[in-house]
C-alpha cells in the first residue's frame, strides 16, 4: 500500500500536461433545478466527445478524479479529449453550507441537471465516468438521454434500492457512529477499515473537517433514498458499458447483479492490468484513439504491483467471472479488477493480469478473418541405401 500512495503523492505534483499551462477553469452553470459547479479541462473546440465525469458521496470532483486524470497513463487521455468533472450540489471544495431545512435534490433531480450542463459547454455527446452515487446519478442520465452518451464507465455501481433491512442498519448506525464513519463503509472495504491504511485516514480527515460536512450529509441521505434503478435486458444501454469493481469493495456484488442485468451477447468480463490502460482500449474501441497512440505499460511495473497486492491476500474474483462469459466484445464491456479498491484515487494501480485485447468490437470494428494457407505437401522419398 506505501508504494502506491507514494505513487499517488508524486502523480499529483505532476502538471496535467507536462511543459504547458494547466487550462482548467471553474464555472456555475444555471439548471432547472440549481446551480452546479463544474470545471472543464482543455478547449471546447474539438469533435470527440467530452469526458464527464461525476464524483462519489464523501468526495467532490478533486478529490476524487484529479489523482487518475494526472497519472502518466492518462496523459493521452487528457491530451485529446475536453474533461468536464461535474460536483453534486454543494459538494465542491468550499461550497457554502446549505441552511436548515433545505430540501435537496434527488438522485432522478441530479440526474436532469447534466444536459444543462452539455448545453452550456456547447457538447452533443459524452463518455461519462461515474463512481458510486455518481455512477447512479450517470446511469439515470444515460437511460433517459441515450443519443447524449457513447460511452459509460462505472465504478462501484449499486442499481438497487436499500431493502428495509439496508434502510433499518442505515438508521441504527446513524445513531450509534458519525457521518464520516458511515460515508468511510461506504467509500471501503470492511478490510481497508480495520487495517487503517493511509488512504483511509486521509479521507477520514478530509470528510470530518470539511466546512460543508452539512451538504455531505444531505447528499448521502440523498443516495440511500435512491429508487431501483430499472434495467432490463431488452429495454439497457444503448451505449458500450465498462464496469469496474474491486474485489472487495463493498458493492462488488450490486455490480455483478448489474452485469446480470445487461444483454449477455454483448457482454465479456475483461481482465485489465490497470484501469487506465483499459479505459484507453475502451476509447480506442468506439474509434477515438488510434491504436499508434496506445502504449504497453511496463511489464516491471506491473509486476511490482501485482506482487503487492498479493501479499494482502486478495482473492481473484475476476477470474472466477470470466469464466461464464465468453461470448464476443460487442457493446458492453465489464472490467472485474482483482485488489480491494473502492474509488479512483487507487483504481489507477490495479494489477490484474490483462486480457490481450481490452477494447469492445463492433462488428465493422473486428477484425477481417484471414484465409488459411493452403499446406503444400512434400512428398517424402526414401534415401537409396547401398547394395
Amino acid at each position: 500500500m506505501t508504494t502506491e500512495m507514494q505513487e499517488i503523492a508524486i502523480t499529483e505534483e505532476k502538471p496535467l500536461l507536462t511543459g504547458q499551462a494547466d487550462s482548467t477553469k471553474e464555472h456555475s452553470v444555471e439548471t432547472p433545478h440549481g446551480v452546479l459547479h463544474v470545471t472543464l479541462h482543455g478547449s471546447r473546440t474539438s469533435r470527440r466527445p467530452a469526458v464527464l465525469t461525476f464524483h462519489d458521496v464523501g468526495l467532490d470532483s478533486k478529490s476524487c478524479f484529479s489523482p487518475l486524470f494526472r497519472f502518466e497513463e492518462m496523459q493521452e487521455i487528457v491530451k485529446h479529449f475536453t474533461l468536464i468533472h461535474v460536483d453534486a450540489p454543494g459538494q465542491e471544495e468550499g461550497a457554502a453550507a446549505f441552511p436548515t431545512g433545505y430540501q435537496y435534490p434527488s438522485m432522478d433531480t441530479i440526474a436532469e441537471m447534466i444536459p444543462a450542463v452539455l448545453q452550456f459547454f456547447n457538447f452533443k455527446t459524452v463518455i461519462g465516468i461515474g463512481v458510486g452515487a455518481g455512477a447512479y446519478i450517470l446511469s439515470k442520465f444515460t437511460l433517459a438521454n441515450p443519443d447524449s452518451v457513447e460511452g459509460l464507465v462505472l465504478v462501484n455501481i449499486d442499481t438497487n434500492a436499500r431493502g428495509w433491512i439496508d434502510w433499518a442498519t442505515q438508521k441504527l448506525s446513524s445513531v450509534t457512529s458519525s457521518v464520516t464513519d458511515q460515508i468511510l463503509s461506504h467509500l471501503f472495504s470492511q478490510e481497508e477499515l480495520s487495517a487503517n491504511t493511509d488512504l483511509v485516514q486521509s479521507h477520514r480527515e478530509l470528510i470530518s473537517k470539511s466546512s460543508n460536512l452539512v451538504n455531505i450529509d444531505l447528499f448521502w441521505k440523498t443516495y440511500n433514498s435512491r429508487r431501483d434503478l430499472i434495467l432490463e435486458r431488452s429495454s439497457t444501454f444503448k451505449c458500450p458499458v465498462m464496469l469496474v469493481v474491486g474485489d472487495q469493495a463493498p458493492y462488488e456484488e450490486a455490480a455483478v447483479e448489474c452485469n446480470s442485468k445487461l444483454d449477455p451477447t454483448t457482454t465479456s468480463f475483461l481482465k485489465p492490468a490497470k484501469l487506465t490502460e483499459a479505459f484507453k482500449y475502451f476509447i480506442q474501441g468506439m474509434g477515438y484513439m488510434a491504436s499508434s497512440c496506445m502504449t504497453r505499460l511496463s511489464r516491471s511495473r506491473t509486476t511490482s504491483l501485482s506482487s503487492s497486492y498479493s501479499m494482502d491476500g486478495s482473492r481473484s474474483r475476476s477470474r472466477t467471472l470470466s469464466q461464464g462469459s465468453q461470448g464476443g466484445t460487442k457493446g458492453h464491456v465489464t472490467c472485474v479488477c482483482g485488489p480491494s479498491v473502492c474509488h479512483l484515487t487507487l483504481l489507477h494501480s490495479l494489477a490484474s493480469r490483462r486480457n490481450s485485447w481490452c477494447q469492445p468490437q463492433t462488428p465493422s470494428s473486428r477484425p477481417a478473418k484471414l484465409k488459411k494457407k493452403k499446406k503444400h505437401k512434400i512428398k517424402q522419398t526414401k534415401p537409396n541405401t547401398p547394395q
